[in-house]
């Protein structure tokens, strides 16, 4: 179960777990995801058994994106990574592979010398699986959004680089 680089054969799997859990992200169809993957700082899946279990995808600031979190970061950030998604099977949660995939980011992260991980997650309605594992990330809310008219409310999360260490990767795959 090691993360390896999506590619566009990895897309119908892809969709196919973002649908699973629409409920929680915005909804992605092919030509949304093949311009989000054109434009990912990190676009990451693992396999298990020849399917895909997990993805993550990431941007980087100045990316040509209309997702109201992801400008509200670039609004108040000059360089951060922002996760626009991190899926994972139902059957493979619990089991490390999104803190693999989230060990892969903060390794970018302090490449590239990028100061902060940005995400949300739902809170209204809430989301308490998200919030617990981004808890034990280190992940600090930094603000919340309302959207759709109301119908929904985020909360911003960051995570500093700085703060974390070098040590951080290795207490995210335990």
């Amino acid at each position: 179960m090691m993360p390896r680089d999506a590619t566009p054969a990895d897309f119908p799997a892809i969709l196919v777990l973002n649908e699973t859990f629409v409920s929680v992200l915005s909804p992605l169809d092919g030509e949304r995801l093949a311009r989000l993957h054109a434009q990912a700082a990190l676009h990451r899946v693992i396999e298990h058994d020849g399917r895909v279990e997990a993805f993550l995808l990431a941007l980087r600031e100045g990316a040509d994106y209309d997702s109201p979190n992801y400008l509200w970061f670039a609004q108040c950030h000059a360089r951060f990574l922002y996760v626009d998604r991190i899926v994972v099977a139902g059957s493979t949660q619990a089991r490390g592979a999104g803190r693999r995939l989230y060990r892969d980011l903060h390794a970018l992260a302090l490449k590239d010398d990028v100061p902060l991980i940005t995400c949300e997650f739902d809170v209204e309605p809430p989301n308490p699986a998200s919030e617990r594992f981004h808890a034990a990330l280190g992940f600090r809310e930094v603000g919340r959004q309302p959207l759709d008219g109301g119908r929904k409310t985020v909360s911003l999360q960051a995570l500093e680089i700085a703060a974390g260490g070098s040590s951080w990767a290795a207490t995210v795959v335990r």
